[in-house]
């Protein structure tokens, strides 16, 4: 949709209201979330509804990906609409501290879940800086309005969103700087978020909360079996995208496009992984004929870097088989093989007895340290999920750990941000089984940046003593 100029707003702003209390509520399910709109699919209308279902599903505990599909089938949405769904469920996920606190700041009493995330997607996209709104302020409050009439959750209170949009608008810097006086809205992170990484990183802590609201790069590796960096990045000059080399393998477009889009994709040539998580193959230097155990393994990209590396014999081991298939899929595009074994990893009964010579222990986490990637996380998680995710762990490296050959490695891989589930983990799984703890990056913050431009992940590596 062409840009129009930019909304002038009043000048002169009336005084900042003050939060209500009656905002602090629980959101209660959402009720006809199947119900089917006259919408127009290539009506921003349709995308707002469907972006607002999906996060209203996100706040009574689904996982953003799960609530978007959902959606998608549902509502029957073309490839456009899905887009345009995702990118305003993403865009609110990253400002829904600031964008609630602004509907506490305006609305005359809590709103209905389904309404609450209609008007967060609103406020989320006129909100964005002038220079990359997606769209003008007029078009996205009568959209949003339109929406709101087309749905029967929503209907009898098109007034109030009409009403609250529409002040936001008139009154814009006044509701913001409120707003911004308070920690949720400042930063988008529950309390508790802010207090873990204040704790565990006090001198960078700033940059990891900003950095995690922030969309992701689109970071590609290489396939070593079917090109060098060099050639690909040749190939990508001459389709006219722009990129650099961050990594031995890695590759970041300039500008993120679908995966349809990325030349060589479908062949095999690329995967799409971040640069921090492809770190994982080298480090575990396998060589020709090992046999190699990637726990937890789905979506499977680090199993297809290790074999794009060496001819060895890997298993992919994951708890759910449906997570499963994804591996076998990102396998057969990528024509390599591997044995998929659908096994929980603290258990034994699947293992054939045969020591591993190196294993993978990429272990459940709280996933704090790939927020930008997956904005619904901060919202999703609790405070007490790190003690439960770091014991589960602790459970799933000791069970491992007695499947390794005399010898070997095993390479502990979290995605958290939290000491507790990545070095306190490592230090106390060294002492408890006398491992030597060799070279590795330990833990990888997410601060933005050319150089850093990659995800939290945390990395030890173990040596088992012949």
């Amino acid at each position: 949709m062409n840009k129009r100029p930019t909304l002038t707003l009043k000048s002169s702003a009336p005084a900042a209201p003050k939060l209500r209390a009656s905002h602090a509520r629980a959101l209660k399910p959402v009720v006809q979330a199947g119900f089917q709109t006259a919408l127009k699919p290539d009506a921003l209308a349709f995308c707002l509804l469907g972006a607002a279902h999906a996060v209203a599903q996100v706040r009574t505990g689904t996982a953003l990906p799960q609530a978007l599909a959902a959606v998608f089938a549902k509502q029957e949405a073309p490839p456009q609409a899905r887009g345009a769904m995702q990118d305003i469920a993403y865009r609110c996920m990253r400002q829904l501290g600031q964008s609630e606190t602004l509907i506490g700041l305006m609305a005359p009493k809590a709103p209905e879940p389904l309404v609450a995330a209609l008007l967060a997607c609103a406020l989320a996209l006129l909100t964005a800086p002038d220079a990359v709104a997606p769209y003008e302020a007029f078009t996205v409050v009568d959209q949003t309005v339109t929406a709101a009439d087309a749905h029967p959750d929503t209907a009898r209170a098109k007034g109030m969103v009409n009403a609250v949009l529409r002040r936001f608008l008139r009154e814009r810097q006044a509701l913001l700087d409120t707003a911004l006086m308070q920690p949720l809205a400042k930063w988008n992170y529950p309390q508790w978020w802010l207090d873990a990484v204040k704790a565990a990183w006090p001198q960078q802590w700033q940059a990891i909360l900003a950095a995690g609201d922030t969309a992701p790069p689109l970071t590609l590796r290489v396939n070593a079996r079917k090109a060098t960096v060099a050639q690909y990045l040749a190939t990508l000059e001459a389709a006219g995208m722009a990129a650099s080399q961050i990594g031995p393998y890695a590759v970041r477009l300039a500008k993120p496009v679908a995966v349809t889009q990325i030349p060589g994709f479908a062949d095999g040539v690329v995967s799409v992984q971040d640069a921090g998580a492809q770190l994982a193959a080298p480090l575990l230097e396998v060589a020709d004929g090992m046999r190699v155990l990637d726990a937890c393994a789905a979506p499977g990209g680090k199993t297809c870097h290790i074999l794009e590396l060496a001819a060895a014999a890997v298993t992919a081991l994951d708890a759910d088989p449906k997570r499963l298939a994804r591996v076998g899929e990102n396998l057969e595009r990528l024509g390599l093989q591997a044995t998929l074994q659908a096994a929980d990893a603290q258990a034994a009964g699947w293992w054939d007895g045969r020591p591993f010579d190196r294993i993978l222990a990429d272990v459940p986490c709280t996933a704090s340290g790939i927020v930008r990637r997956h904005p619904d996380i901060r919202w999703l998680r609790r405070k007490g999920d790190t003690l439960q995710l770091a014991t589960l762990s602790a459970k799933i490296l000791d069970n491992l750990w007695q499947m390794l050959a005399p010898g070997g490695k095993l390479l502990f891989v979290t995605c958290s941000l939290w000491p507790q589930e990545s070095e306190a983990q490592a230090a106390a799984f060294a002492v408890r089984h006398g491992a030597t703890r060799l070279d590795a990056p330990g833990q990888l913050l997410p601060v933005g940046g050319q150089e850093q431009d990659h995800d939290g992940l945390f990395y030890a590596l173990f040596q088992k003593n012949a």
